[in-house]
């Protein structure tokens, strides 16, 4: 990489200028305005002191150093601002860049190690049991997944989980209007209301327990709705399971012994305030019922079985769970750093301009599965995955709806279904494309070809920084403007036309391939088709 050729010669050169220990906050960086140069970086500034020269005299000697180093592919040097050094490459960094990204393909091309060997346990959506997957679940389903791949493209090995609340009162109350509905009753008060509660009594056998069959029932709509936006999980973990196994009580009895459990009331409270809980919450009510938190935590106790890293992704609602949470996790012996929480936010849909607030089929939700019907799976997860989890959420379903230009997702999978065209188009023409090593690439000088490049050299930053800030629409928008930057390259860079010259023609041939591998790779990590047509 030629980051790494220059950063290691920066720290070469301020060795050899007496900086003996260079600090971990020297770096080679992409200026934020690419007039300033490919690359710049803060070496002078940060070793000025340990160098005892003001910055800017340090930059003029370091500039000097690394131009006496003869660097492949630098086209010159220049300070900047208090001491920084901006880099100018020629455009064969970029053409080296082309030959790496086909080389090594969609498989190994943007991988990075900084996730080898750890574990990722990754739980998210985990809705209640108790009728279809809302709109807002299908937002987390899409996070979550995307996610996944993401982190297994850095190294980590990530494990999907989902959490099925199968006890207690909510479940019990679906049951209870399940049947009341089978036997053409109204449900009780604070039952499930929902059209679906009426169809479902009606498939349900007048044998079946309502309370099991509805939360089997629930089970299967949700799955096969996130199925269908191509997410899947490796354990699917029941409540009712982990409390039955003696898991809640081994859990209370290691909080116990941790000395943080006292009794107060007839009630069983944990000591989370010590720990930056607003307040102690309670285990066990006075009554002898386990409150919600006390199975959460035997949950979570036990996920570490399948994870060095917890990650829960969970509703705009939680904030105040996570506190309790991390302090229970550290009372039983974990490391504050091995829990970690994303709180999304909600989802509104809008349709001709004005807000869908209601669902015929669900009576008080939107379905996930309405969408996907509407939309298409597609096109519903790369809308889910446009911005940060962590913002409020508009989509117009119109605008998604549109086969046009305005639509995200259609004008990424064009640019996707145009590559495809063109070979189509080569091979009928009878244009074959030579072997890469016989090609010369010096040609692509264009700026519209050298933002292609430049774009598909910025993957794997792109790829680490999703990975690390766990934000997947990271990879959204570096797909959308590596799209971007092939239709305008289609736009003003003929390829297959007739007075193209025959050697730029081949180079550029290849461009398109390597526009291939990295739309591929980036639609892959968002969970989104690639598709040949359109």
């Amino acid at each position: 990489m030629v980051r790494s050729s220059i950063l290691d010669a920066v720290h070469q050169a301020l060795e050899e200028l007496g900086v003996d220990h260079v600090p971990p906050g020297v770096t080679v960086e992409r200026p934020a305005n690419p007039d300033h140069g490919d690359w710049s970086t803060n070496a002078a500034l940060v070793c000025a002191k340990q160098a005892k020269k003001n910055p800017r005299q340090l930059g003029e000697e370091l500039m000097t150093a690394l131009e006496e180093a003869e660097l492949p592919h630098v086209e010159g040097l220049e300070i900047a601002g208090p001491g920084f050094i901006n880099i100018r490459l020629a455009p064969s960094w970029l053409h080296e860049t082309l030959r790496e990204v086909v080389t090594q393909g969609t498989e190994s091309y943007a991988r990075s190690d900084i996730g080898a060997g750890i574990d990722v346990n990754l739980e998210f959506v985990s809705s209640n049991p108790t009728g279809p997957l809302h709109a807002g679940g299908g937002r987390w389903g899409a996070f979550g997944d995307s996610l996944a791949r993401i982190l297994h493209r850095c190294g980590y090995q990530p494990h999907k989980e989902f959490y099925i609340n199968d006890r207690g009162s909510q479940t019990a109350l679906f049951g209870l209007s399940l049947s009341a509905r089978k036997g053409g009753k109204e449900v009780p008060e604070g039952g499930y209301r929902g059209d679906y509660v009426t169809e479902w009594a009606m498939e349900m056998p007048d044998t079946a327990d309502p309370t099991t069959w509805g939360i089997g029932r629930a089970l299967q709509e949700v799955e096969e709705s996130l199925a269908a936006m191509h997410v899947r999980f490796d354990t699917w973990s029941s409540e009712k399971a982990l409390v039955e196994s003696g898991a809640v009580e081994r859990t209370l009895e290691q909080l116990r012994d941790s000395g943080h459990v006292y009794v107060k009331d007839n009630a069983t409270w944990l000591a989370t305030s010590e720990l930056g809980d607003d307040k102690d919450r309670v285990l066990i009510k006075a009554d002898g019922e386990y409150t919600y938190l006390l199975p959460d935590i035997a949950y979570h106790h036990d996920k570490y079985n399948r994870g060095d890293i917890i990650i829960d992704i969970l509703g705009a609602d939680h904030h105040g769970y996570v506190p309790r949470m991390r302090a229970a996790l550290i009372f039983l012996g974990h490391e504050p750093n091995e829990y970690e929480a994303i709180i999304g936010q909600n989802v509104k849909l809008m349709r001709g301009g004005e807000e869908v607030k209601l669902s015929k089929r669900t009576g008080d939700i939107i379905a996930v599965d309405e969408l996907i019907s509407e939309l298409g799976p597609d096109v519903t997860r790369f809308a889910y995955l446009l911005q940060s989890i962590d913002t409020t959420q508009t989509i117009d379903i119109d605008l998604w709806k549109a086969q046009a230009s305005e639509n995200p997702v259609f004008y990424v999978q064009y640019a996707h279904a145009r590559i495809h065209a063109i070979g189509v188009e080569a091979a009928r023409r009878g244009i074959e494309r030579h072997r890469l090593e016989q090609v010369d690439l010096s040609g692509l000088v264009d700026p519209n070809e050298l933002a292609v490049l430049r774009h598909l050299l910025e993957l794997e930053d792109a790829l680490v920084s999703a990975a690390r800030d766990r934000a997947p629409h990271r990879m959204t928008t570096w797909v959308r403007e590596l799209a971007a930057g092939f239709h305008s390259f289609y736009t003003h860079c003929p390829v297959l036309r007739s007075d193209v010259d025959p050697q730029l023609q081949q180079a550029r041939l290849w461009l398109v391939e390597a526009c291939r591998v990295g739309l591929s790779i980036g639609l892959d990590l968002l969970g989104v088709e690639a598709p040949e047509r359109m």
